[in-house]
């Protein structure tokens, strides 16, 4: 029954769907504890404020303002996930453990980005101008990380859990600290860090 409205649903509307089994594909593929494709689809609220924040920026972008805020208010009700409906996501976002993430209005966040909870992509001016992070492809954040303002964070780079960056990073960094500083020109070569240093 499932698999013949998913079957029809992929015929209908082919590209949202496969944004769907991107979604479904990144958390498993991320995520040691993710079972099933059903389990990440009932069970994942970063999965689900990624799918709420797809409508809500389509509705910004169709000129429907106040209903594109109002459905990314009722996200982050569901979630605990608050994103802006102007800010731009990338596909393969995975969000671990969801709660308390901040995206903020001019934000734009890569492919294949991974932000555990906590995560703020906050702005530093209250100017109508671009003020939120620019974050790369393939790039982790760790929980309770902050990154202000209109700074780059290169592709392949990884922020420490509990970091302030307040300055754009190079491709390939490692950034610890408060300020967050980088300590790895590239920790593929250094291999001191695991993925357990940015989550829980």
């Amino acid at each position: 029954m499932l698999g013949d409205l998913w079957r029809g649903a992929r015929a209908l509307w082919p590209d949202t769907s496969a944004a769907v089994e991107g979604d479904i594909r990144a958390a498993r593929e991320r995520d040691p504890a993710a079972g099933s494709a059903l389990e990440v689809v009932l069970c994942y609220p970063g999965v689900h404020a990624v799918w709420g924040h797809r409508i809500s920026h389509w509705l910004w972008h169709h000129r429907a303002r106040l209903t594109a805020r109002a459905t990314a208010e009722l996200t982050r009700v569901l979630t605990g996930v608050d994103i802006h409906p102007a800010a731009v996501l990338g596909p393969g976002l995975f969000i671990d453990h969801a709660t308390g993430v901040v995206i903020g209005e001019t934000a734009e966040v890569g492919s294949d980005v991974t932000l555990y909870h906590g995560v703020t992509l906050g702005g530093s001016t209250y100017e109508r101008v671009k003020r939120h992070p620019t974050v790369g492809d393939r790039v982790i954040i760790g929980a309770g990380a902050t990154v202000l303002g209109p700074v780059t964070v290169g592709d392949d780079s990884r922020i420490g859990a509990g970091a302030v960056v307040i300055r754009s990073v190079p491709p390939g960094s490692v950034v610890v600290g408060v300020p967050g500083q980088e300590s790895l020109a590239d920790y593929r070569a250094a291999r001191i860090f695991s993925d357990a240093d940015f989550s829980i």
